[in-house]
């Protein structure tokens, strides 16, 4: 509503101290008729005379100023017209207005309008409000002295209810505090007290593994000697200078040799299975001509299979196909994956595929078999160790449940990949991924910053094929001093180390003249949406893959960054 629109209540002229205790009366008259609270009716008093002992104070006695009292819609507004000389903005009348009015502003021609809004509610009408203050009659200052001496006793009687509203509050927020601390104390202890649980079991996991892998060492070492005895005994029994034996003995000798030869390749499994759990399975690569690789192991898996009922197929790309790998280990698993498949698959097709994946440079040994398949509810299972599919119960006595267990940590450790997936009654097929089809690697010399031992055997690893050297440093200091006496041509940095962390690293690699133009890569485990750009490749160790680490080797090398 503007200002035309402002019904007048009522009209005051002050020229002296008497008619500032009128205009004050009249305001709070106005205020109460108008429905406001006792606090603020004292508010827009207090506003009036502040403002208008300015007025006296600033005019002559011949002077005087209009104060009109407005309704504009639902705000009280006192328009105070000045005497010659105006107002000032700085005066002290009117910086107490604004502390104790809604708004305050000076008008054209420098009236002072003064704003305060009316409760919520439906305010009383025009009528209502006049009928209340036409009896209004100004009182002398004495009177005035003690309804404001009433006003004042009133309010701290108010400040002290709420003093002691205040300290029963704080009281309450005192007990709070102290049942918190209570609380968070006992936490604390249970904090440290689960601290030194875990500790502990640490502690017991360690000596367990220690323990586990000194029974391996010397269960192998015991269990070697006599199988190799059986084995040779094996041998001369049946030998060409042996003496003749009948049909059901050379088979019963048959029968003992094939366990033995069966135990201590489990004992080899079992040992094998001990050191990559410990990081000490180190492969020896070397460049495999598949072909060879492949046809010996038909040949050797050949007279398993029934050639009646069971196809043994394999599809490898034209010759030469060579592959960077252990061929001890690649032959153990596709051995592991084909006799797998042989032995569960009772008639139809067991085929082995080489091919070559463009995009990763990686060859891939794909297992497809028509066997009995595996359950959904048991396929998650199936890489645990000595886990066995439930099936028919002459199947479930050939094996131990560590093949494919030990077929992924051998493919691991070659920094390669296994995988299975299986509908059950249709077959399985088992997916090996392994190093990139190149005697040339990606990059000659690798550095690794990370202090955790695993996961740097475990970059190692993938390392394997695409670095000719690499070198190690558990923490940023280690990886500078490195750096300094061999530049790398790439590092691979974790983020968060002791002391100098990665980003840090960064910064210092930068300062140094000759480890400024070193490509890095990141390596997180928060998420890579949290690490900005920082012109290097950033990777998150949670889904770390061989493919991801060689596309960003080559980022680096062209001089790009960014998460990968």
């Amino acid at each position: 509503m503007s200002a035309a629109e402002a019904v007048t209540l009522a009209t005051v002229t002050v020229r002296n101290d008497h008619d500032v205790f009128a205009m004050r009366g009249m305001g709070r008259e106005v205020a109460a008729a108008a429905g406001m609270s006792e606090q603020d009716q004292i508010r827009v008093a207090t506003a009036l005379s502040e403002v208008g002992r300015d007025i006296v104070s600033r005019g002559g006695a011949q002077e005087s100023a209009e104060v009109a009292f407005l309704l504009e819609h639902k705000d009280l507004v006192v328009a105070v017209s000045p005497p010659p000389g105006g107002h000032s903005c700085n005066a002290d009348g009117v910086k107490m207005a604004l502390r104790l009015m809604d708004e305050v502003k000076l008008g054209d021609p420098d009236k002072l309008i003064m704003r305060k809004r009316l409760p919520g509610r439906r305010p009383p009408s025009v009528d209502q409000i006049r009928a209340k203050i036409g009896t209004f009659k100004p009182v002398s200052a004495l009177d005035e002295l003690r309804r404001q001496n009433l006003e004042l006793a009133s309010t701290l009687e108010e400040v002290r209810q709420l003093n002691t509203e205040l300290q029963e509050t704080n009281r309450g927020v005192m007990a709070l505090y102290n049942q918190l601390s209570v609380e968070l104390e006992e936490t604390n202890r249970g904090v440290v007290a689960l601290y030194a649980e875990l500790d502990d079991k640490s502690l017991r996991l360690r000596r367990a593994s220690d323990a586990k892998d000194r029974f391996w060492a010397t269960i192998s070492h015991e269990l070697r000697t006599p199988l190799n005895s059986i084995i040779g005994l094996v041998r001369l029994l049946t030998g060409s200078g042996a003496q003749p034996l009948g049909t059901e003995e050379r088979h019963q000798i048959d029968l003992i040799g094939s366990s033995a030869h069966t135990l201590l390749d489990t004992v080899d499994e079992l040992l094998d299975m001990a050191k990559a759990e410990s990081g000490r399975l180190d492969p020896h690569l070397t460049l495999i001509d598949l072909h060879r690789l492949v046809e010996d192991l038909r040949l050797s898996l050949l007279p398993t299979a029934d050639s009646t009922r069971i196809r043994l197929t394999v599809h490898l790309p034209p010759p030469p196909q060579r592959v960077l790998a252990d061929e001890a280990m690649l032959a153990r698993i596709l051995r592991n994956l084909l006799a797998n498949s042989l032995k569960f698959t009772e008639q139809g097709e067991v085929a082995l595929q080489v091919t070559h994946d463009v995009a990763t440079g990686e060859i891939i040994f794909t297992v497809v078999d028509t066997g009995i398949g595996i359950a959904p509810e048991h396929l998650a299972h199936v890489f645990e160790e000595f886990y066995q599919v439930p099936g028919p119960a002459q199947l479930r006595a050939k094996g131990t449940g560590l093949g494919l267990a030990y077929a992924r940590r051998l493919a691991e450790a070659m920094g390669g990949t296994l995988e299975l997936t299986s509908v059950e009654g249709q077959g399985t097929t088992a997916t090996l991924r392994l190093a990139r089809l190149s005697d040339v690697p990606v990059v000659n010399r690798v550095l690794i910053a990370d202090d955790d031992d695993d996961f740097r055997a475990h970059l190692r690893r993938m390392l394997t094929g695409l670095a000719t050297y690499i070198d190690e440093a558990r923490d940023g200091e280690a990886a500078l001093r490195a750096m300094r006496a061999t530049p790398p041509d790439v590092a691979l940095l974790d983020v968060m180390m002791p002391g100098l962390g990665g980003t840090a690293l960064l910064q210092r690699m930068g300062e140094d003249k000759r480890l400024h133009t070193i490509p890095a890569i990141l390596i997180t485990a928060d998420p890579v949406k949290h690490h900005p750009d920082l012109g290097v490749a950033v990777l998150g160790k949670s889904a770390l893959r061989r493919d991801t680490l060689l596309r960003a080797l080559q980022r680096v090398l062209e001089g790009k960054g960014g998460p990968v």
